[in-house]
């Protein structure tokens, strides 16, 4: 036996033989397994699980020109854990808006939006065009269905969390979480790692994170954990209620997180893909462009676009390079080439989607409750997230249920929003291949 040992999920996990994406390991604090009895994965070895296949995931730019703070990735040079970007309501969120694999697909499309779109300047905190950043990798280890921004991880603001104490390695558990407050930014970490010695004393604590440029993890001797949350007015949390901490925003309540899919290897396609990447959904009328890229030279005869079972379109003798196309018909399609030797290449999957919504054009009083009308195709809008332009904290997720749906309408609280002046609303469907976000605003009077 060597001098040190990994804590007893690390061993569970290994016996079950979960195996993350790309080799990455799972590693995390629970009781010991008991020969011959089974014992059931908790929520904290969940979200170890879930928190490393955003920081293990591995992939290689093939061109340049994909944004990072301060510069761009290197074409060629392999990178480990998603890039960080805040992309708000413009960009997507890897995880919550985009599977992960669509990601990765528009990794190896040189012409996708990672190396044609540049956020910066347009989007505060933010630069690539998928992205994750602090609160959003958090939430979506700790099984949410949309995010916590970083300041509404800890009370009052949440339930089912308390303050460790002492605020110590000797106390820390994985699945706590460690908040920076606001300078002028907050943060948030998640502890993934207990190392013990044969005494049990803690050792290390690894700490993982979203901050640019991609993920960090950092497995610091207790000594230096301890430093850690000392500086800058860290304090460490420990979630002792997860359902209460989460609310209704759970991730089983939605199609998105899918860590299935996620933790999954993806097949990406060699013939074709799209400037999005691959399995994902576009606005009706914007434009798809489908990029042939025939990498292994196969010759490709005709591109073939389906929705559904019916073929809408095929192009003879389409060469190498971009096709534009635009669909004013919802529905899910797939496009795929004939090789010149007669076989069918990989299809894209990709959905079109419709939703709007309108509010009152006078503003609405904070006092009162008001509705917004919603309307939507082959896409459910499922959450309305309010964000006051002047109150950081002032930020709400309106869960819409069947029956709004049904009604056409969501009806939102009064003396819900805490400040007047301008409110971001933003409405949020969702489908089988992901997430679209619109924006409006609207001024919120007494």
């Amino acid at each position: 036996m060597t001098s040190f040992y990994r804590n007893s999920v690390y061993l569970l996990v290994s016996l079950i033989g979960c195996f993350f994406l790309h080799g990455s390991s799972a590693a995390g604090e629970s009781n010991e397994k008991q020969a011959g009895k089974e014992t059931s994965i908790t929520w904290q070895e969940k979200s170890i699980k879930y928190a490393r296949i955003m920081s293990r995931v591995k992939w290689t730019p093939v061109a340049d020109g994909m944004p990072k703070r301060g510069g761009h990735f290197k074409a060629g040079t392999e990178y480990t854990g998603v890039p960080y970007s805040s992309v708000k309501s413009v960009g997507r969120y890897i995880g919550f808006d985009i599977y992960l694999k669509t990601f990765l697909a528009a990794v190896q499309n040189p012409k996708s939006v990672l190396y044609t779109e540049n956020l910066y300047g347009k989007v505060k905190n933010a630069e690539c065009y998928y992205g994750k950043v602090c609160s959003s990798y958090t939430s979506y280890a700790l099984q949410c269905g949309i995010w916590y921004v970083s300041r509404l991880h800890t009370p009052p603001y949440r339930n089912g969390i308390t303050l460790v104490e002492p605020q110590s390695a000797l106390s820390a558990k994985v699945g706590d979480i460690i908040f920076t407050p606001p300078q002028p930014g907050s943060h948030v970490e998640i502890v993934t790692e207990i190392t013990k010695d044969k005494q049990g004393q803690v050792t290390h604590v690894r700490v993982e994170e979203s901050r640019p440029q991609t993920t960090t993890n950092t497995n610091r001797s207790a000594k230096n954990f301890n430093r850690h949350i000392a500086s800058r007015g860290r304090q460490l949390y420990r979630i002792t209620d997860l359902d209460a901490w989460r609310g209704n925003n759970k991730a089983e309540s939605f199609l998105f997180p899918n860590y299935d899919e996620d933790n999954a290897t993806p097949d990406i396609n060699q013939v074709l893909l799209l400037d999005l990447g691959d399995w994902v959904p576009y606005h009706k009328g914007q434009k798809v462009k489908i990029n042939i890229m025939d990498k292994n030279d196969r010759g490709v005869k005709s591109l073939v676009i389906k929705r559904g079972d019916k073929v809408i379109e095929e192009i003879n003798q389409p060469g190498k390079g971009v096709i534009e196309r635009s669909f004013s018909t919802c529905g899910d399609y797939t496009a795929h080439c004939v090789m010149n030797d007669g076989s069918l290449s990989q299809a894209c999957e990709f959905a079109v989607c419709r939703f709007d919504f309108s509010m009152p054009t006078e503003g609405v009083s904070k006092s009162k409750l008001w509705e917004i009308k919603i309307s939507s195709d082959n896409m459910n809008l499922i959450i309305a997230h309010l964000k006051s332009d002047k109150n950081g904290y002032d930020e709400h997720n309106i869960f819409i249920t069947e029956q709004d749906r049904k009604n056409g309408k969501i009806v939102i609280p009064a003396n819900l929003i805490q400040d007047k002046g301008k409110m971001q609303v933003w409405m949020i469907g969702e489908n089988k291949y992901g997430r679209l976000k619109k924006r409006q605003d609207i001024m919120v009077k007494e």
